[in-house]
């Protein structure tokens, strides 16, 4: 999931608003105040909580700054070196994706205990291998609103469902040795059980396929367009200066398998929890992406995934 150029004008519930966060990567003070955070431990961490783990795995919440810090360069591992997104001089000098959402938002961490990370004049630490970042709509409406409003038009369907707390789910990745089903269940099973702890009731976002080109993407975005179009309850549209069609083939010319195969893992997976989207693509330059919107409403989120994570996601809880 892509980002929106860092600190510029956001579009927030119809509006434009001027950023008022903190530059990019201040992590050692709390947003909105200028206050210096607690020495490594972020506010309201707890040192207990697991979210679950399988063997040497283990899914949790980010609990430092510096935990916070060792995702943001997990993630420039993979959206900067792997794949083709463009680093600003800031990315370069840090080694580290960062922007000023890091700051709200929580971060989920598969760690693997079994592979050791080095530690500047320290001992080793466990390696983080996989991460996800996700903002509650409490959280977001008290700074500057959802980052994918840079995207989509998010106004209509949060005016629909006023009284319901959405999470924005994003900046999801893991390293290559690491893309099996065991990281896959871990992360799905920490945002479960965020989900179930913060009372969630939808959750959206922004997936990526790789390419700037949506005429070289026609055949993934029309099936998603004509089979997996959300209804009008939950539709999204792009912004208008962003929005690129994602209707580029006839219903009757999709070959369906096909379909499926173009569209990457993650994007795979949503489906399979039974995830509708938006209206319209938007093409990210800044990250070689062009994105679609995703919404799952917790209700209608697949049966057999509750029954496998577990009603109160206690199935991998030790």
């Amino acid at each position: 999931m892509s980002a929106p150029a860092p600190l510029s004008p956001r579009r927030l519930l119809g509006k434009i608003v001027p950023p008022r966060h903190l530059p990019i990567g201040r992590l050692d003070v709390l947003p909105g105040f200028g206050l210096p955070a607690p020495i490594g431990r972020l506010p309201g961490a707890s040192a207990e909580a697991s979210l679950g783990r399988i063997g040497s795995l283990e899914v949790r919440l980010a609990r430092t700054v510096g935990e916070v810090k060792r995702a943001q360069e997990l993630r420039y591992r993979v959206f900067y070196e792997e794949m083709s997104a463009i680093a600003d001089v800031r990315a370069l000098m840090t080694r580290r994706d960062s922007d000023a959402y890091d700051a709200i938002c929580d971060h989920i961490l598969v760690i693997d205990h079994a592979a050791a990370e080095p530690k500047p004049f320290g001992k080793a630490r466990p390696k983080i291998v996989g991460t996800y970042r996700v903002l509650r709509q409490s959280v977001a409406e008290r700074h500057d609103g959802f980052y994918s409003a840079s995207e989509y038009d998010l106004a209509p369907m949060l005016d629909r469902h006023r009284g319901l707390e959405f999470l924005e789910l994003g900046r999801s990745c893991v390293l290559p040795a690491y893309r099996g089903k065991r990281t896959v269940e871990l992360l799905w099973q920490g945002i479960w059980a965020y989900v179930l702890a913060h009372r969630i009731d939808a959750m959206f976002g922004c997936a990526s396929l790789e390419g700037t080109d949506p005429r070289r993407l026609a055949l993934p975005l029309a099936f998603l367009h004509h089979h997996c179009a959300a209804g009008p309850e939950w539709r999204v549209r792009a912004l208008a200066e962003r929005w690129a069609d994602m209707d580029r083939m006839a219903p009757e010319a999709i070959d369906p398998r096909a379909a499926i195969q173009a569209l990457p893992p993650l994007i795979k997976g949503y489906l399979r929890l039974g995830a509708k989207f938006g209206d319209g693509a938007v093409v990210d330059h800044q990250f070689g992406t062009t994105d679609v919107f995703v919404v799952m409403p917790v209700r209608q989120i697949s049966e057999r995934y509750v029954a496998f994570y577990g009603a109160d996601a206690g199935r991998r809880a030790s």
